[in-house]
C-alpha cells in the first residue's frame, strides 16, 4: 500500500509536465485508494454502532455515514461502551476526512504547482 504514496512516481520541478493519461492515472490511483480508506472506516463506524450502540444495521450504517461525512450524529446512543466508542469514532472519522481530502488533492496540487514552475522558467 505504501507504494500509492512514492514521492519518485513524480516528476521533479526539472523534468518536464507528465501527460495528460498519466495525470488521470495518478488521480484514479488516489480516488481508489480515498475510496477504500473510506469503506474501512465505514466499516469500523457500521460496526461499532452496531454493537457498540446498540442499533440495527441501517440505523449504525447512516449514523456512520454521518459521522464520518462530518455531519454528525443522527441516533442517540443510550450505552456508555456506545458514547465512548461514538466519541473516538468522531475524532477518528474528522483525522480520516482530512486525509482522504489530501489524498484525493495531491496529484491536482502537484500539477498546479508543477505547471506553475514550469512556466517560470
Amino acid at each position: 500500500m505504501f507504494w500509492l504514496f512514492d514521492a519518485s512516481k513524480y516528476e521533479h520541478r526539472y523534468q518536464p509536465l507528465a501527460s495528460k493519461k498519466v495525470f488521470l492515472k495518478r488521480l484514479k490511483r488516489n480516488v481508489l485508494l480515498a475510496s477504500c480508506i473510506l469503506s474501512v472506516c465505514l466499516l469500523i463506524g457500521v460496526v461499532g454502532y452496531r454493537f457498540g450502540g446498540p442499533m440495527s444495521w441501517i440505523d449504525a450504517l447512516h449514523n456512520a455515514s454521518m459521522i464520518l461525512s462530518g455531519m454528525g450524529p443522527v441516533a442517540e446512543v443510550k450505552t456508555t461502551g456506545g458514547k465512548l466508542f461514538s466519541s473516538v469514532y468522531a475524532l477518528f472519522s474528522g483525522v480520516a476526512f482530512i486525509t482522504n481530502i489530501g489524498i484525493l488533492l495531491t496529484p491536482i496540487a502537484h500539477r498546479f504547482f508543477h505547471k506553475l514552475h514550469a512556466e517560470e522558467k
